[in-house]
């Protein structure tokens, strides 16, 4: 299918083809008709993308200081590398579209193929042949209602200017302005209008003022002066009920602008993106109320409504963004709404481009709505192949043919560039529900194809390795897949989720041994670094248990975060402490036999990250992590001290290692580069598959590591200590 892609760097737009979207469950698979470009908001991601390093950075000092930070903490090489894979990432444009629906996700109801709607959400409602919306962020166009997709295109705005409305409480009989009279601020007007009030529009540009008047507005005009004495006018003196603000611009003129025309205690509500260094004077002696109206209702920037969709309760909630979408397709359906007359321009998908020449570039041409158009039968593309990358042969035994799940930013900042600077491999095809991201990924690193569906590349008889790379929730089946299917198989931590997918992992694990060798790997990467290699040297002559404490400044990771979904991410515990039990168990050479786990009160803010877990090791040994979310992120993240035979080591971030014993001391640094072992670990699981031979990392190990972490987050849960059983004994015997 095409989509329009725009790079972060330099903003360049392109249409490509890429794979259609993965049917998700609890989403609807749309065929697009048209979509609408939004003039404000994509024009402004336009133009920073344009805009050179030095430009961005005076705009994102924020992100300055975060790549500072890093720069301290990891290096300037490490930095730069993150950094150069961030710009190298396009976006995929669009929120706003409408279509038909192909075909229904798993567990959504009240949604039927070739029901046609219209879709919301950025990363969803994009600019492409076909898009994968969740049910909550569509709406229903009612049948013989004659309401067209171009016109349902523009739902998402209305939405947006209908929450608008709802926000400053506007009533039958009001007299409300509206500053700024584009596509926002028309739909604004003649909603008002819908709603028995008297409108008062203001627009610098005089044709958008004159199209207001033709839509319904009692007055508009194009200066403040003016705009003052009209709302003087139609107000009887008095000022305005309310104002709603939908302009784009970093002035603060219009909210002071606002505060002029309005009465005593009126509500002035900026819509769109507009400064807000208000004027005190006439807030204060109007006693104004001031609000921010958030994007188009409840329900927005809320994922368990939009992703997993919990909707709210009507009667506590009556209008939410999806309930908004749908009195917004009513309005149209009334003939209430004209999008018509808004529409300037019309684009194919095959030009689309064209689209942001127009908002983006000067011109003397105006515009205000502009739509992308698609073909009735557009062909939902599975597989797209490069023609440049020849076609890989049926794998050999001992080559490395990848096929990869995943092509999130893990993936394309750190695994790739790993994978192709060992060399030594042929990157046959890459995976990913979204199509973008394959296809950047494909282009970027020398895949032969780009796919959107797993099983196209777990049986392809060109792939004999498999790379997961996908989250967490989808490791375990993926895996399992993979072992049946006689990959080998590389698998980022965590292997899985709870101990019922390990049992399973374990029994797929023994059937294929029992027909032939496997392979599996998790990417607990740390103990391959240079210097964790040192470090464990250093401890081979230690004849007596350690003491060993690894210090963790994970950085705070909102609640509603994919990792801190019980069912997606599994939370940090089972996510992240996994990669450090390893470590512990690799310097020591023991398996933990016992962990206890005491959390830190955890206010509201945070979910349960803040834990101090110990392990108790078979030889005697002792280890403490201490993985936290409230610390500052600028300060160093890992911090590894080991004691034991009258020696001492320390293990900094990865970049500098202290060795004490006998009053010698011997520093190893790292300066340019933090190595934490990628590099290492990917050379080891490579050459296991060349030789034949089994996991670098023992699978009893990997099995184990897993149980242990499961018994921290047992214990965490329960405040209890928890035994940990070997591979053979429970959890995990039926």
């Amino acid at each position: 299918m095409k989509q329009l892609l725009q790079q972060v760097s330099g903003g360049n737009v392109e249409v490509v083809d890429v794979t259609a979207p993965k049917l998700m469950p609890g989403c609807v698979l749309v065929r697009t008709a048209a979509s609408l470009v939004s003039v404000g908001t994509e024009r402004a991601s336009s133009e920073f993308a344009r805009k050179n390093m030095l430009q961005k950075a005076r705009m994102r000092p924020d992100l300055v200081r975060e790549v500072w930070n890093k720069v301290r903490r990891d290096g300037v090489i490490s930095t730069l590398a993150a950094v150069r894979s961030r710009m190298d990432q396009p976006s995929a444009p669009g929120y706003s579209s409408a279509g038909t629906v192909v075909a229904v996700g798993e567990g959504v109801t009240g949604i039927r193929p070739g029901d046609r709607v219209a879709c919301a959400g950025a990363g969803h409602a994009v600019h492409a042949e076909f898009a994968c919306i969740p049910r909550l962020l569509l709406a229903k166009i009612p049948p013989e209602s004659g309401v067209s997709f171009d016109h349902a295109a523009a739902t998402t705005v209305g939405a947006v200017a209908l929450h608008g409305v709802r926000t400053a409480d506007v009533k039958l009989g009001d007299v409300v302005g509206v500053i700024g009279l584009g596509l926002l601020g028309q739909l604004t007007v003649q909603i008002l209008k819908a709603a028995g009030c008297r409108v008062v529009g203001m627009d610098i540009d005089r044709g958008r003022a004159g199209l207001a008047l033709r839509l319904g507005a009692d007055s508009a005009v194009d200066s403040s002066a003016a705009f003052f004495d009209s709302c003087m006018q139609q107000s009887g003196g008095r000022g305005l009920d309310s104002v709603l603000i939908t302009a784009q611009t970093s002035s603060s003129e219009p909210v002071n602008l606002a505060a002029e025309v309005a009465r005593d205690r009126a509500v002035i509500t900026a819509v769109g993106t507009v400064g807000m260094a208000l004027e005190r004077r006439p807030f204060y002696e109007k006693e104004l109320d001031f609000r921010i109206s958030r994007s188009y209702g409840p329900g927005r920037y809320d994922a368990a409504y939009e992703q997993k969709g919990v909707d709210y309760p009507i009667g506590y909630v009556r209008w939410t963004e999806t309930r908004n979408m749908e009195a917004f397709v009513q309005l149209l359906a009334d003939r209430k709404i004209d999008v018509e007359a808004l529409i300037t321009h019309r684009f194919p998908i095959e030009q689309a481009h064209l689209a942001y020449q127009l908002i983006s570039e000067k011109s003397d041409q105006p515009f205000l709505g502009v739509l992308i158009t698609y073909p009735e039968f557009a062909e939902e593309t599975r597989r797209v192949t490069f023609g440049d990358v020849d076609r890989p042969v049926a794998a050999g035994t001992k080559s490395i043919a990848i096929g990869l799940l995943g092509a999130g930013s893990f993936a394309t900042s750190t695994l790739l560039p790993v994978i192709k600077r060992v060399g030594e491999v042929t990157l046959v095809g890459v995976c990913a529900a979204n199509g973008s991201h394959s296809h950047q990924s494909a282009r970027k690193f020398g895949f032969h194809h780009a796919a959107s569906d797993e099983d196209n590349l777990i049986n392809d008889a060109a792939i004999n390795t498999i790379v997961i790379a996908t989250r967490h929730h989808l490791h375990a089946r993926q895996v399992i897949a993979a072992l049946k299917a006689g990959k080998y198989v590389f698998c980022e931590k965590p292997l899985c989720l709870n101990e019922e997918e390990l049992r399973d992992i374990v029994r797929a694990h023994e059937a294929q041994q029992q027909i032939g060798k496997t392979l599996l790997m998790v990417g607990f990467n740390r103990r391959f670094a240079p210097l964790a290699l040192r470090l464990k040297n250093f401890l081979r002559g230690i004849r007596e248990p350690l003491a060993m404490h690894y210090r963790v400044n994970a950085g705070f990771v909102p609640a509603d975060h994919w990792l801190n979904d019980p069912e997606q991410g599994g939370g940090r515990v089972i996510g992240e402490v996994c990669h450090f039990v390893d470590f512990l168990s690799f310097l020591v050479g023991s398996l933990p036999i016992a962990v206890q786990v005491n959390s830190l009160a955890n206010p509201g803010k945070y979910s349960n990250d803040n834990v101090v877990s110990t392990l108790r090791f078979a030889d005697g040994s002792q280890g403490t992590i201490s993985y936290l979310s409230n610390g500052d992120k600028s300060y160093s993240k890992e911090r590894v001290e080991v004691f034991g035979g009258g020696a001492v080591a320390v293990l900094e971030d990865f970049r500098r290692l202290d060795l004490v014993s006998r009053g010698r001391k011997q520093v190893f640094r790292s300066y340019l580069r933090q190595d934490k072992g990628h590099g290492a670990e990917w050379r080891a699981f490579v050459e296991a598959v060349r030789a034949g031979g089994s996991s670098p990392i023992p699978f009893a190990e990997i099995v184990n590591t897993m149980a242990t972490t499961f018994a921290l987050e047992k214990s965490r849960a329960s405040g209890q200590p928890i035994s940990v059983g070997g591979v053979q004994s429970p959890p995990f015997e039926e």
